[in-house]
């Protein structure tokens, strides 16, 4: 059975997420390179940050390096996981999506990584069923103000899921979303 990683793990790119899946069981965000200086973008790292912790996890390059450095800015005590450059290349190409899964674990570990427990799932798809999140022809338009509510960024059924019982929302705070989401 994978770990399940407390905080959320910030990688550059879907391929690094295919690996970090392989190894553990996280909530993760894609910076999309330096797409993070986006508007918006930090804000879904802060909710992360301020509810669940931040880990980062990019690859051993000099764009690695500078994400880092832009992140670590806004949240000063970021966690920051390395691997090696010769763990992270293959075929002359440098990331983190062709780090094995034992090295990304030892490198999350070094990072003190947080391990929780299986834990009861206080947000079911039923319960976004019931609020018209999902199953309906404007769940896609609720969900994003919903989202944008919370702070989470934008994600379809399966990942709002992931993200409210992984980002420490409270059955509070989805009453007050869902509330405001549909008073305007």
């Amino acid at each position: 059975m994978k770990k399940i990683i407390k905080e959320v793990i910030v990688v550059e790119g879907k391929d690094d997420v295919s690996a970090v899946k392989a190894a553990v069981d996280a909530e993760l965000i894609i910076t999309n390179g330096f797409a993070i200086r986006k508007k918006g973008n930090i804000e879904k790292l802060r909710k992360a940050y301020e509810n669940q912790g931040l880990i980062v996890l990019t690859d051993p390059d000099f764009v690695g390096k500078e994400l880092r450095r832009y992140i670590q800015k806004y949240f000063p005590n970021v966690k920051h996981a390395y691997i090696t450059r010769s763990a992270g290349t293959k075929d002359g190409d440098i990331g983190i999506e062709n780090a094995c899964p034992e090295v990304i674990i030892e490198a999350l570990e070094k990072a003190k990584c947080e391990t929780i427990e299986n834990k009861e799932n206080i947000f079911t798809m039923d319960l976004l069923l019931d609020y018209g999140l999902i199953g309906n022809n404007n769940s896609k338009e609720i969900r994003e103000k919903f989202c944008g509510l919370l702070g989470i960024g934008y994600g379809n059924g399966k990942q709002l899921l992931g993200k409210l019982n992984r980002y420490g929302i409270t059955m509070e705070e989805f009453e007050k979303a869902i509330k405001n989401t549909y008073e305007n």
